[in-house]
């Protein structure tokens, strides 16, 4: 039966050798959705090659669609067409169902504001706990009007859209650098040049500079004053055709996997040539013990005796909850600092990987901006249910746990739609693997 469609999952735990094998994870969320924005914004067809077919990567592209963007999404090929209107937007008002995806939400909010009409943006339950105030704040100071309608501050949001000026803006950094990164990509179409500035300390600065490749890619290169001012040109996107490497959180879940059950696993299409910081995660592996082979366009996790660590996680949060399961299986005890940010994405990730680690045995000090996991001896971690939240990096998360635990069962399975719809079956295409009980 296909996880996908059961309420639950139960993890069989490894017998037997370790697993020897490669893998190639699916496109980067992170990467297609801003392709998808700059290409539209560019003047003419770009094709992205390699694109994710996900539920993130699928309501950016419907919203799109909305907007009166010509676009063909060719799943099977992990390829998508889209039409770009020279920082035009085709549909003069639209309502957009962001769902659960803040990414798309966020950098839909600022896309739109280049428009001339009015649109209407909401998502899900969480959707509506999830603050965007700081990016209307900057986006209304730029000449936009948008507002949160129900007056919190998160969505749903208006848009009544007139163009953007271009100027000066200040946004905050402290909650999430998607709102930089929102204002980044649709500046270059503004009536003049930004100068942005940030307010605060800005949180996963490579997803920042990912957003810059990005940009650089498709012709429109801004000024980076060492992650504190952004200078912004009126510039034109170039069309092009695109091609999205390999998901690098995605391919975190496998990174541990070796890491944690001595196994040696290769993660094809990743290596030093990434934009993506989250192949800063196979570091935290190696300085705990594992051995890690480093390609250009591949990389090998060799995994062993662990030991804890102490590790500032800001430039790679997304991989907190791997790093959470891991520290499951390493001597001592395992700090987790400077990723309170976290607490505002699909859940409090840091709440819920405190209480799911706590089920399974480990004693876990929850700070405001951490954690800090000890946990017992091996033969004293004891299976359990774990909660997803509706989130899809819990489920995949955790599930390596049940590798090693008997009785680890994943509730709600199917979230991993979200961003990595076949995880399951290369899940268990892994544990089938040669050298795997």
């Amino acid at each position: 039966m296909n996880p996908l469609e059961q309420a639950e999952y139960q993890i069989t735990p490894w017998t037997g050798a370790a697993p020897h094998t490669a893998v190639r994870v699916p496109g980067s969320k992170s990467l297609t959705n801003r392709a998808l924005i700059v290409a539209a914004l560019a003047d003419g067809q770009s094709t992205l090659t390699g694109a994710l077919d996900s539920e993130d990567t699928r309501v950016m592209a419907d919203a799109l669609h909305r907007l009166g963007f010509a676009l063909e999404f060719d799943a099977p090929a992990c390829r998508i067409a889209i039409t770009g209107h020279s920082g035009a937007i085709p549909a003069q008002a639209a309502t957009l169902e962001c769902k659960n995806s803040g990414t798309s939400l966020r950098f839909l909010t600022a896309l739109t504001a280049l428009g001339q009409g009015v649109y209407h943006l909401d998502g899900g339950p969480r959707m509506r706990e999830r603050p965007i105030a700081d990016l209307i704040t900057a986006l209304n100071g730029l000449g936009a009007a948008v507002v949160s309608d129900a007056g919190t501050g998160c969505p749903p949001i208006t848009i009544q859209a007139r163009g953007l000026d271009g100027g000066y803006c200040r946004v905050k950094g402290d909650v999430s650098s998607q709102f930089l990164s929102a204002l980044m990509m649709s500046l270059p179409r503004a009536r003049e040049s930004t100068w942005i500035e940030v307010d605060g300390v800005l949180v996963s600065r490579p997803y920042v500079a990912m957003t810059e490749a990005v940009m650089r890619d498709f012709g429109v290169t801004i000024g980076n004053r060492n992650f504190r001012r952004f200078d912004v040109p009126v510039a034109a996107y170039k069309a092009r055709e695109y091609a999205i490497e390999p998901d690098a959180s995605a391919a975190s879940y496998f990174f541990a996997l070796a890491a944690v059950t001595g196994g040696r696993i290769t993660v094809e299409g990743l290596g030093t040539s990434s934009v993506q910081g989250d192949m800063g995660f196979v570091d935290v592996l190696e300085y705990m013990g594992a051995k890690v082979e480093r390609e250009a366009t591949r990389t090998t996790v060799q995994g062993g005796p662990l030991r804890a660590v102490d590790v500032d996680m800001n430039a790679i949060s997304d991989t907190v909850m791997t790093l959470g399961v891991v520290a499951l299986f390493a001597d001592g005890v395992t700090r987790i600092r400077n990723v309170g940010h976290i607490r505002h994405k699909e859940t409090d990730r840091i709440a819920a990987v405190a209480t799911e680690l706590r089920k399974l045995g480990a004693n876990v000090d929850e700070r405001e901006d951490g954690l800090i996991i000890n946990p017992p001896p091996r033969e004293k971690l004891t299976g359990a249910g774990i909660a997803t939240y509706n989130d899809h990096r819990m489920a995949m998360s955790f599930a390596i746990a049940g590798l090693l635990i008997p009785g680890v069962v994943i509730l709600d399975p199917g979230c991993v739609v979200k961003t990595y719809p076949g995880f399951w079956a290369d899940f268990e295409r892994v544990r089938s693997s040669p050298g795997a009980g």
